[in-house]
């Protein structure tokens, strides 16, 4: 699963930098920040911060979007979003609430990293985690935009891909309730403009559904940080992501 991010302003404009368009750069600090709810040190995705992403139809220019897909047919956000927040890699061209988005509607999140839970006997212990090399996570997702059929609003909302979690992620997020460890997809950077790639048929679904893959362990870096529930949490501090130590935990990967 993926509920907590750490995104910070630079990371979240990694594509928008590629192209180098400073006079870009400047316009979405300029115009676009103030709409979003940036700098993240850490959130959850069921306060539903507002975030830039790159969809397939503004692949190098940020969109602001909300966390928690609500799909076209859904009558009231409050109903669907908390249950949107993640949308399962192998099922997202089946399930109604996905499908459409998967075809269509694809986008990347760019983060700093993300956060994990631990479960050591009765204590809950989370980890942060991250690319090894310090470059900002590109992550798969999908995005609808959602008209209030009360209110004439407007919504844009994203959703986070994830698959099944590779040995480091396996031994982190070890939730026994779970179907197994999850962790959001990642895209190598190579990789990143497939996503976004046309959908027009079967062969080009194939193609998106051999990118929902584990990113490698050998790429990826994690230690534990201070609580982030709870009366004694951190909060959206820049110490969110600091190291914090646990009696017999292991620390670091």
């Amino acid at each position: 699963m993926c509920y907590d991010v750490n995104a910070q302003l630079d990371s979240q404009l990694k594509r928008a930098m590629r192209d180098a368009d400073e006079h870009a750069i400047k316009e979405i600090k300029e115009k676009m920040l103030r709409e979003t709810d940036l700098p993240l040190f850490h959130v959850t995705g069921f306060q539903h911060p507002k975030m830039f992403i790159y969809t397939n139809e503004s692949p190098n220019y940020p969109t602001v979007s909300q966390w928690g897909l609500v799909p076209s047919w859904a009558r009231d956000k409050k109903d669907i979003w908390n249950k949107t927040l993640n949308a399962r890699g192998e099922t997202i061209f089946e399930k109604n609430s996905f499908k459409k988005s998967a075809k269509d509607k694809r986008c990347i999140i760019c983060i700093d990293g993300f956060y994990e839970h631990h479960h050591q006997g009765k204590e809950t212990v989370p980890y942060y985690i991250s690319r090894k090399d310090k470059k900002p996570i590109s992550l798969a997702g999908l995005w609808n935009e959602w008209t209030d059929r009360e209110t004439g609003e407007v919504l844009n909302t994203f959703s986070i891909v994830t698959t099944e979690g590779n040995p480091m992620m396996a031994e982190i997020h070890n939730n026994p309730k779970l179907k197994g460890p999850r962790m959001p997809v990642i895209l190598p950077d190579e990789l990143e403009d497939e996503w976004l790639a046309e959908y027009k048929d079967e062969l080009d679904q194939k193609k998106l559904e051999e990118l929902l893959k584990s990113y490698p362990e050998s790429g990826m870096t994690a230690h534990t940080v201070g609580k982030l529930r709870g009366k004694n949490a951190v909060g959206n501090q820049p110490e969110a992501t600091e190291y914090f130590e646990y009696d017999d935990v292991k620390v670091e990967y």
